[in-house]
């Protein structure tokens, strides 16, 4: 799992995310607590995570060719995976102006889990990236900044997420709307598919 935020605001949606993929190879207990030190944010660098994974006899792809958001029909769709016991979990954000959604996806099966509507901040990843974007974005924002700034800042959280820890590769893309698209319209799409 990696890092997806949106800012959802009355006129408009910027979403943004990294493209890290990392896959862990080897036996179970020494892959899960090299994947534990990296997403509680105790490996800050590639070195130090290939390093890490090396002494440990784990092996690990790490690629930055992931794109984990994509528009459509308006609708800014942001996903991010993780494997827990076999099975691939994943958690859709969906977001256009004034509204988002976020689903699950398990074994093919898609859940609504949350949906609103006005101005948010939703971040998805693991905890600990969670915890650096909305620390970056509440240090940053103020009630006179302009959806503009909200774009910037958005930037600077991935760019501060990025720095922090081996997780979350330092390019990212980021995607904007204007539209105010009904996001349960993509959700109800994703579940006839």
């Amino acid at each position: 799992m990696t890092l997806v935020i949106a800012f959802i605001g009355k006129n408009g949606a910027v979403m943004t995310g990294d493209l890290r993929e990392i896959t862990f190879e080897g036996n179970k207990p020494d892959r899960e607590k090299l994947e534990k030190e990296l997403y509680n944010g105790a490996i800050f660098t590639d070195y130090e995570l290939a390093k890490k994974a090396r002494d440990s006899g784990v092996g690990i792809i790490v690629t930055d060719r992931k794109s984990k958001i994509s528009e459509r029909k308006g609708i800014l769709i942001g996903e991010v995976s993780s494997v827990e016991g076999g099975v691939v979990k994943k958690r859709k954000l969906y977001a256009s102006a004034g509204n988002y959604a976020i689903a699950e996806l398990r074994d093919s099966e898609i859940t609504l889990t949350s949906h609103a509507k006005g101005s948010n901040l939703i971040v998805l990843g693991n905890d600990f990236t969670k915890q650096v974007a909305n620390k970056c974005f509440k240090d940053n924002w103020t009630k006179k900044n302009t959806f503009q700034d909200a774009v910037k800042i958005l930037m600077l959280c991935m760019e501060t997420a990025a720095r922090k820890t081996a997780s979350v590769s330092q390019q990212f893309f980021l995607i904007q709307t204007t539209s105010n698209a009904d996001v349960l319209k993509a959700v109800e799409e994703d579940m006839t598919e």
